[in-house]
């Protein structure tokens, strides 16, 4: 069996993830996340190829993640070794968590009591540890966007787990595909990691240093530039599928691949855990996609799973007929693509946008961009208070709120050329005719004809990989799981899943859709993986150079 190349390609191996070293206890962790990572790094994938031929295994001990957008980065930063500690001289804005602080100011936020530190904590997160986190990256950010963080970072290599990030395309995950340019919701220095403040990174790259908003493509780059410039390219592994995630257990005698399972790993080669033989593993299968098109297949084996994988990958439906023809799209790059080849112009049919979000928005103020006619149809009356336009300051989100004045004041019952809102309307049916049966707020059904429809109404994960798409996580298992209606249940501080021993969620699926948050789930992992590691007295020493 071919040993694993610098170069990240896993071909056709299999191999226990979570290893301890031989000579040094290592736990090692693999992520699952939007654009696809897992963790354990190249060189501690060689090491474990060379255990695997000379047929010595080391003890199992943590996990694996996947997922490489700005969730998975932040674990891989702070399971890198990276620390946040009290800044010198700094003065934390709310005085009750600034005593607390001091009290621990010579250890890391990752080694105090996160329950105590975040008592009494109010925010727009309904996570305690995501207000943390957020509070001390970006103090009173709801009140004074440049108070400056109260936390400084300290790289401590003994500190660090080794851990692989397997990732669909480059770091950065969805952000990646998200095309346009339109501004993000967040501020910029919202949408920043630690350890590398945005403006910074900048320098003389952005077209308007003056705005506080970035592009998608910027802050895409900066994610991928991040994770070179922080050192933690050895950790991400692209390309790569992960095809299905499920418990493996001593007694798979009589699985059906049972054959392809010892053709590289025997039950005995496979490492026992503290509580016995290692019937407390996941198994890990997937794919990479190498230079030629080519699949190779890979099976890993981790005593933990992180999901981060965030929530873009399939669109929501309206599960009406005629949703399959080929003038109906569920994303806003086919608009841009139409626009940009003509298909539709100022003389088309409208346009019909079905949706109330921020994408929705996007796409009539793209239309509106280039003089395309539109009909905007959406569920909710124009008042209703969850709207995300009652969430937006004006000042700061000036299109948005130019588009939420069109869907109140241009009507069906009045006449405007170019935009046309139906608000608490449906869609009943399209036609191939290209017509779209549209039932009004009054039950009247219309036949409109359209040039294209855009069904723009949010996005679910693709959990394809877990039993049952991992609805039996949710809050409500009988449901699919989405980042607002039915978030994967975690433990609040440790971000461990009710459901599922040994298996975290962060970011989207557990309900923390805005970057700015997601942040705290990396700083809870972190905290339980370190506590777990001590506990077991099998925490890094000490690491060699060459692994840093």
């Amino acid at each position: 069996m071919p040993l694993l190349e610098e170069s990240t390609v896993l071909g056709g191996l299999s191999i226990n993830v979570p290893v301890t070293i031989i000579g040094q206890k290592w736990g090692c962790s693999l992520m699952i996340a939007q654009g696809s990572a897992a963790f354990v790094t190249p060189q501690l994938l060689k090491e474990s190829m060379s255990q695997y031929c000379s047929k010595t295994w080391a003890t199992s001990k943590l996990g694996l993640i996947n997922g490489n957008g700005p969730s998975g980065i932040c674990l891989s930063y702070l399971l890198s070794g990276y620390r946040p500690y009290m800044a010198p001289e700094a003065v934390h804005p709310n005085p009750v968590l600034h005593n607390k602080l001091e009290e621990g100011r010579h250890f890391s936020i990752v080694d105090q009591d996160l329950e105590y530190l975040t008592e009494g904590l109010e925010g727009r997160s309904s996570n305690p540890v995501a207000l943390l986190f957020d509070t001390l990256l970006h103090p009173d950010a709801d009140i004074r966007f440049d108070y400056p963080s109260v936390l400084h970072w300290k790289l401590e290599k003994h500190k660090s787990i080794p851990h692989l990030v397997l990732g669909r395309g480059p770091p950065g995950g969805a952000w990646h595909v998200m095309k346009g340019s339109m501004l993000t919701i967040s501020l910029d220095n919202w949408m920043e990691l630690p350890g590398l403040k945005l403006k910074d990174w900048t320098n003389s790259k952005w077209r308007n240093l003056m705005n506080d908003r970035a592009t998608p493509e910027e802050i895409a780059s900066y994610y991928k530039d991040y994770v070179k410039i922080m050192g933690l390219q050895k950790n991400f592994v692209n390309n790569t599928w992960v095809t299905s995630v499920s418990k493996w257990q001593q007694d798979q005698e009589n699985v059906k691949d049972k054959k392809s399972v010892k053709k590289d790993v025997t039950m005995q080669q496979l490492p026992a855990t503290e509580n016995g033989p290692s019937h407390r593993l996941w198994e890990v299968r997937g794919y990479q996609r190498i230079g030629d098109g080519s699949h190779v297949p890979f099976c890993l084996f981790t005593e933990n799973v992180v999901l981060a994988t965030g929530t873009y990958d399939l669109p929501a439906r309206l599960g009406v007929e005629g949703e399959d023809l080929p003038f109906v799209f569920h994303s806003i790059s086919a608009f841009e693509s139409a626009i940009k080849s003509c298909k539709v112009n100022q003389l088309s049919d409208p346009v019909l946008i079905v949706g109330a979000g921020l994408t929705a928005a996007d796409a009539v103020l793209c239309a509106y961009h280039h003089k395309i006619p539109v009909i905007h149809t959406f569920r909710r009356n124009v008042t209703d208070p969850g709207l995300i336009f009652k969430q937006l300051p004006k000042k700061l989100y000036p299109e948005y709120h130019k588009v939420y004045r069109k869907m109140c004041k241009q009507s069906h019952a009045t006449s405007h050329p170019n935009y046309t809102s139906f608000p608490e309307s449906c869609i009943v049916s399209f036609q191939p005719d290209m017509k779209c049966i549209l039932q009004s707020a009054s039950g009247e059904n219309l036949a409109l004809n359209i040039s294209m429809a855009l069904v723009l109404i949010g996005t679910y994960p693709n959990l394809s990989f877990l039993k049952e798409h991992g609805k039996y996580l949710g809050i409500d298992p009988s449901k699919p799981i989405s980042c607002k209606q039915n978030p994967i249940e975690i433990d609040p501080f440790t971000f461990e899943c009710t459901k599922e021993a040994s298996f975290f969620g962060m970011g989207p699926l557990i309900g923390d859709n805005f970057v700015r948050f997601l942040k705290g789930g990396a700083l809870g992992i972190t905290r339980c993986l370190v506590k777990r590691l001590k506990k077991k007295g099998s925490l890094i020493s000490e690491i060699r150079s060459d692994e840093g």
